[in-house]
């Protein structure tokens, strides 16, 4: 029996209550909460509901209580329901009943833990983002590993999610970064404004090798030479190093694009006759303050020129035209401004500002031997993602990079992410799925053979006190998954596999599994086999959607 089936047991059983009392069931929720007590004396799950009912039947919270446990102590799977506190209602499953959860695992796999929650949902997530001005920093690579982790629990729950690189070509960024390009080709420094780093002669460098003559050629064409081929391996490059690191976008979009297709101007004159913008001091603002903004927004500033916020609103149109309900944009630490600014741009257009959710990333940094690392080899002023990977390798670089929500600013200690030992959070949970392969191997040198379904087998021989919790731990799983998607936070998965892994290593270190000597396998065996089968299937179904790897051995 899962949570959400017990859960469901205990609304029924309430109903019937309620009913057979002239009660009015309509008080009740229409999910009850079922959680894990934190002692597991106190029973396998509790319940608050005849607190939350009592008042509003009429009754004392003990006495609805108490006709609860009553009548879930007379159900199936039910092993004691008792009242404690004030009015919680404490329940004890039988063993077979719980065991259910591991067949549950075995049946379906892969898909163990998805939902259809998000069905019908059509989701534009857009991520990372980074101008092709250089390497890929941590702030960007800290989005690389989140925005594909949320992309993968999104489509978990049923969503169909578009991962977007907007790709930002255009802008006065560009043009620092082709100066900075042609100082260098020159072996000159670089400009007061330019980018600085060791990348920048390898880029040069190869764009003399595509066109030897950049240099000599008019400086109007010299410039767009370098900006062509300069911008187009700083995005390569980009996009190679995401995809090694494990993160692949379906959609390149080039902001570009908009101006050149018009649709930029296409939506300011929209603006202009719905009235939404003024024009003052030369330039025409957004009434952005109008649609919930700190401050109006100049859209066209005093040289004619869209500013940025204009491409943001054509683009945000361009999405919804394409068929997106729900436009997640993934910012750094610096944009708070454009959640506001992003919603209002939606209300500007006659949309649902709720259309637009905006998530902040906060800084990442990395320290190593109790000092923050600060510098790049290659890229001079700013740590890459190449920096990461080399010091811990993409498997550790994903999963530190996951594991703690990104509202707070994440330190990360190279020399404990690249240990091989159990404090390393990584390590710790793949080298529990690492031992359930190897348990695996060893049950078939020994010719037994570990159950690919629970059929055949007794899953009510579980009843040690390390099997109820590690099979309760899984049984968490797919909550874990929905609420992480509902709430856009992939460490939920993170701090569950750890919790899994700990639960799986307690069971191990206190319930045998294989025969020794001259014992023979008995169903107790096939049992545990089958419960550490579904550990390792809930280990690497975790691990995947981190997109970290499940190894089968270390």
């Amino acid at each position: 029996m899962t949570p959400a089936a017990l859960a469901d047991l205990v609304r029924a059983v309430a109903v019937d209550v309620l009913t057979s009392r002239d009660l009015d069931h309509a008080a009740l929720p229409q999910a009850v909460t079922i959680e894990r007590p934190r002692n597991p004396e106190h029973g396998d799950y509790a319940t608050n509901l005849a607190l939350q009912v009592a008042k509003k039947v009429g009754v004392a919270p003990r006495d609805l209580a108490g006709w609860l446990a009553e009548a879930l102590a007379g159900c199936e799977g039910v092993a004691e329901a008792d009242v404690a506190g004030p009015g919680f209602i404490n329940l004890r499953l039988a063993a077979d009943a719980q065991g259910e959860i591991v067949r549950q695992v075995l049946d379906a796999g892969e898909a163990y833990g998805r939902g259809d929650a998000l069905a019908g949902r059509r989701i534009n997530l857009e991520f990372v983002s980074a101008n092709p001005t250089g390497p890929l920093h941590l702030g960007g690579t800290r989005w690389a590993a989140v925005g594909d982790a949320l992309g993968r629990l999104l489509t978990a729950q049923g969503a169909d999610v578009v991962r977007e690189y907007y790709f930002n070509d255009a802008g006065a960024q560009i043009d620092r970064f082709v100066r900075s390009l042609i100082a260098s080709a020159k072996g000159e420094p670089p400009p007061e404004d330019g980018y600085a780093g060791g990348y920048l002669s390898d880029v040069a460098a190869e764009v003399l090798r595509t066109e030897p003559n950049a240099l000599s050629l008019p400086e109007d064409q010299s410039a767009e030479t370098f900006r062509r081929i300069g911008v187009g391996l700083m995005f390569d490059e980009i996009k190679r190093s995401l995809h090694d690191f494990g993160t692949d976008f379906d959609v390149f979009f080039h902001e570009d694009s908009l101006h050149s297709s018009g649709q930029v101007g296409e939506v300011v004159e929209e603006l202009k006759a719905k009235g939404h913008l003024y024009e003052a001091d030369g330039a025409w603002w957004l009434r952005s303050k109008e649609f919930g903004d700190d401050k109006d927004r100049v859209v066209i500033k005093s040289d004619g020129d869209p500013a940025y916020i204009a491409g943001d609103i054509a683009y945000f149109r361009d999405k919804r035209r394409r068929g997106f309900d729900l436009c997640i944009y993934m910012l750094g630490a610096d944009h708070h401004g454009y959640i506001a600014r992003l919603k209002a741009a939606a209300a500007a257009l006659d949309d649902d500002p709720a259309v637009v959710e905006v998530l902040i990333g906060q800084l990442v940094n990395l320290v190593s031997d109790g000092k923050p690392v600060r510098m790049s080899k290659r890229a001079g002023t700013v740590v890459t993602i190449e920096d990461l990977v080399d010091a811990v390798g993409v498997d550790a670089a994903r999963y530190a990079l996951i594991r703690s929500s990104v509202d707070a600013t994440l330190d990360i200690d190279l020399d404990l992410w690249s240990r091989r030992t159990s404090d390393n959070p990584v390590f710790y949970v793949q080298y529990a799925h690492a031992r359930l392969a190897s348990l695996e191997r060893n049950a078939g040198e020994l010719g037994i053979k570990v159950p690919t379904s629970a059929t055949d087998v007794d899953l009510g021989l579980l009843t040690h006190q390390r099997e109820g919790e590690l099979i309760r731990t899984i049984g968490d799983f797919p909550k874990v998954v929905t609420t992480g998607a509902q709430l856009r936070e992939p460490h939920r998965v993170a701090r569950y596999l750890e919790e899994l892994a700990s639960a799986y290593h307690k069971f191990y270190d206190s319930c045998r599994i294989l025969p020794q000597g001259d014992e023979e396998a008995t169903p107790l065996t096939t049992a545990r086999l089958a419960l550490c089968a579904a550990v390792r299937q809930l280990l690497a179904n975790g691990l995947a959607l981190l997109g970290v790897s499940a190894p089968e051995r270390m």
